[in-house]
């Protein structure tokens, strides 16, 4: 997967660089890509830190798709023939994490957690 690689990368350095205009504050990482067999699409998969609604981040950038191809666009022409069109996407993938461990966490509090092996 080395053209994923390559645009994870690449999106990722556009995000540093434009990123500050599009959605202020927030702190935007690329978690993933996944890109389809023909290269015709790039499906990028985001995590949003540093803001409570992640929704507005995501509808901040698709808003700026078009600045935000062209970037793209000029950076991967030297790498690639063909220039993916990409969506964008949230990946909740942390968020739930941590939604699990609080849940575990509470009921091992209250007990809830079953034998430990222990009589």
């Amino acid at each position: 997967m080395q053209v994923a690689s390559l645009i994870k990368r690449q999106f990722s350095a556009i995000l540093l660089a434009e990123g500050s205009y599009i959605y202020d504050k927030a702190l935007v990482t690329v978690t993933n890509v996944y890109i389809s067999p023909d290269f015709g699409l790039a499906k990028i998969y985001l995590s949003v830190y540093n803001t409570d609604n992640k929704q507005e981040v995501l509808l901040n950038l698709e808003h700026h798709h078009q600045r935000l191809k062209q970037q793209f666009g000029s950076r991967l022409r030297k790498h690639m023939r063909r220039i993916p069109d990409f969506d964008l996407y949230l990946d909740d993938t942390l968020d739930e994490m941590y939604r699990l461990n609080a849940l575990f966490d509470r009921l091992q509090e209250e007990n809830q957690m079953g034998s430990d092996g222990e009589e």
